[in-house]
């Protein structure tokens, strides 16, 4: 036995059929930004310990990269915060070519270039080793990235190191 439509009321609903289909499986928000977070070692290896000497926490660290193809990228007034809301600010000129990454560490050391390094001169732990949101926001207030992370969903073999971007 078949069900007869009115004509209109068929081609609505088929066009609602072929929008669900074509919007695909849900997928995270993408932001418009060329400088994306490709992976946090939200846990540094050891036992956590934040003393500015000989502690570990130069060993927590987000790698932020340049995933244009043609823009150099500033990263002069980004900041990276946490669900708790500590942040970071880039307060001096990093500029990224496109395909560089920077590694933003904890703890205190010298900001390189050329060794693709920003140390946050504070030797506080920033990411919890249970889970997180890590926001990266441009200068003009507008998301560039976020991320959430769970140890037990997203670290599968447990190393304190999660891949977000390749």
């Amino acid at each position: 036995m078949s069900i007869r439509m009115p004509h209109a009321l068929s081609a609505a609903a088929a066009a609602g059929v072929l929008a669900v289909l074509a919007a695909g499986p849900a997928q995270a928000t993408e932001y418009s930004s060329a400088l994306k977070i490709k992976g946090v070692q939200y846990d540094a290896p050891g036992s956590d310990s934040n003393r500015c000497s000989g502690g570990n926490t130069k060993n927590e660290y987000l790698t932020i990269k340049n995933y244009s193809r043609t823009a150099t990228v500033n990263l002069k007034g980004y900041v990276v915060k946490d669900a708790a809301g500590n942040k970071f600010t880039f307060t001096a000129s990093h500029k990224l070519e496109p395909g560089d990454y920077v590694k933003l560490r904890g703890g205190r050391g010298t900001d390189s270039d050329s060794g693709n390094v920003v140390y946050r001169q504070n030797c506080n732990f920033i990411w919890n080793n249970d889970k997180d949101t890590i926001y990266f926001i441009k200068p003009n207030g507008s998301r560039a990235d976020v991320r959430s992370y769970t140890k037990r969903a997203n670290d599968a073999d447990g190393n304190g190191y999660i891949n977000y971007h390749g």
